[in-house]
């Protein structure tokens, strides 16, 4: 597998299906690990973050479960190269910015992906499509389970996982889902849903997870501690709040219908119409646009695209996907009109 292969295809996480897809785009879990006797990233020299990279390389080349996997060494790739994995969604911003003594690894649907030398030695992720926490934890424990066989992780049994951050400590697991919450933000109840979030110790986040502020309607709900909590207490935790945020937006969904449905479909319509038709558009204009899309399409306004089909264009009119599709560096305003042209080839193509 090679970096433009997954230009032909979105990950697994994309695919709309699983529980409550119309609302939760995915689920992910993601385990922070370090290795024994080796200094944490922020404290490590060159050569730490090598030995690092060696083990870590040589562990998922003898591995079954990543035998269909890529190791990329980022400093092998360029800027873009970088950007388009994390629009993908398999690595993070901070990752992406100093790319010496970093690596990660994606499986070829894209479910799993592990970055070395992050944060931490090792962020291990698992993305699935759907309201699916318990499946994505299933997977990831046996992938944990067969690194830990090759690797020495530091742990205590006092304490748990050592991380380079406090919060991660224990089970230094960070579960999240992503949910689509347009009825919400539209009847003015999304910041009271934050509100309660926060207080019950869980964080909110964009579209691109920490440090990201919420696009199109987009919002990440993760755990925010681990210590003194197993891993099936977080899953249960956070499937708790789901169903409550889902049920919300759902009722939410329903009075627009019943008091507002000429506004609603106007809204929706409108949104479809500019797509269909934009010869020049910027990312996040077509993000919030999509969004208004997909609740036409969940909701049965709209039919005439598919949930998938959309899913598809939420990652590629990302600008380093673009300039991925066109083969060359685009400039913004070059990027505007490809994004353009590229939502009317896709709408034609799904019609």
């Amino acid at each position: 597998m090679e970096l433009n292969d997954l230009i032909n295809h979105t990950g697994e996480w994309l695919r709309g299906t699983g529980p409550q897809a119309h609302i939760v785009l995915s689920s992910r879990i993601r385990l922070a690990r370090n290795l024994r006797d080796v200094l944490f990233t922020n404290r490590a020299q060159r050569k730490d973050l090598d030995t690092v990279l060696a083990a870590v390389e040589a562990s998922v080349n003898t591995i079954p479960l990543f035998k269909d996997s890529r190791f990329f060494r980022l400093s092998d790739l360029d800027n873009v190269d970088r950007q388009f994995l994390v629009e993908r969604h398999l690595m993070s911003h901070d990752h992406a910015s100093n790319p010496q003594g970093k690596a990660v690894v994606v499986s070829q649907e894209e479910a799993l992906s592990v970055m070395v030398n992050e944060e931490d030695h090792l962020r291990i992720q698992v993305m699935q499509s759907g309201h699916n926490l318990d499946g994505t934890w299933e997977i990831i424990n046996n992938v944990d389970n067969a690194l830990s066989a090759k690797l020495d992780y530091a742990y205590l049994p006092e304490w748990g996982y050592l991380t380079a951050c406090p919060t991660n400590t224990g089970t230094a697991m960070r579960g999240s889902v992503m949910l689509h919450l347009p009825a919400l933000v539209m009847t003015r109840q999304i910041n009271k849903v934050l509100m309660a979030i926060s207080k019950l110790s869980f964080a909110s986040r964009g579209f691109y997870g920490e440090g990201t502020q919420a696009i199109g309607n987009f919002y990440q709900i993760s755990n925010q501690v681990s210590l003194g909590h197993s891993e099936q207490d977080i899953i249960s935790n956070i499937n708790g709040l789901i169903r409550q945020i889902v049920e919300q937006e759902e009722q939410a969904r329903q009075a627009l219908l019943v008091q507002n449905r000429l506004m609603l479909e106007d809204k929706i319509c409108r949104a479809w119409g500019i797509l269909k038709h934009s010869r020049i558009i910027s990312s996040q204009e077509t993000i919030e646009l999509m969004s208004m899309v997909r609740l036409g399409l969940d909701m049965g306004i709209l039919q005439e695209i598919d949930s998938k089909a959309m899913n598809d264009l939420f990652i590629m009119i990302q600008p380093a996907h673009l300039q991925k599709i066109e083969g060359r560096k685009l400039n913004s305003a070059e990027r505007d009109i490809r994004r353009a042209q590229l939502i009317r080839e896709k709408v034609r193509k799904a019609a």
